[in-house]
């Protein structure tokens, strides 16, 4: 069974960094893709940035683009998403996701498995 805990959301304020974390066990390959996406307060989930484990290849949706970064650490079977230059309209419960193979999707239903979700709120 694959699980992913997520941690290290918080209130931060706008201009400022914060980077999350997701532990995942459970795997038995290391051919999938990882990735985040948020949602916020009555709005759909929103499709942020994935990373294929194996080879590190990454996607960003465009209004994160050279302001966060993902990366996987193999070792501690650690996901990361680095935050920087927060936004107001970045808040949103941010959540980790996981699927099985190769390819990325911007479709939350292409994901199989999901964290709790942990907070991000960026105040102005």
């Amino acid at each position: 069974q694959v699980q992913l805990v997520e941690s290290g959301g918080g209130l931060v304020q706008a201009g400022g960094s914060l980077t999350l974390s997701c532990v995942v066990s459970g795997r038995s390959s290391n051919n999938y893709v990882m990735g985040w996406f948020r949602q916020a307060p009555g709005k759909d989930r929103e499709f942020v940035t994935a990373i294929r484990w194996s080879g590190g290849t990454t996607w960003y949706t465009d209004s994160v683009k050279g302001r966060f970064t993902v990366s996987r650490d193999n070792a501690k079977n650690t996901l990361y998403l680095q935050m920087g230059s927060l936004k107001p309209e970045d808040t949103a419960a941010y959540y980790c996701v996981a699927r099985d193979g190769v390819t990325y999707y911007k479709s939350a239903q292409r994901y199989d498995y999901w964290g709790q979700g942990t907070q991000v709120t960026v105040s102005s």
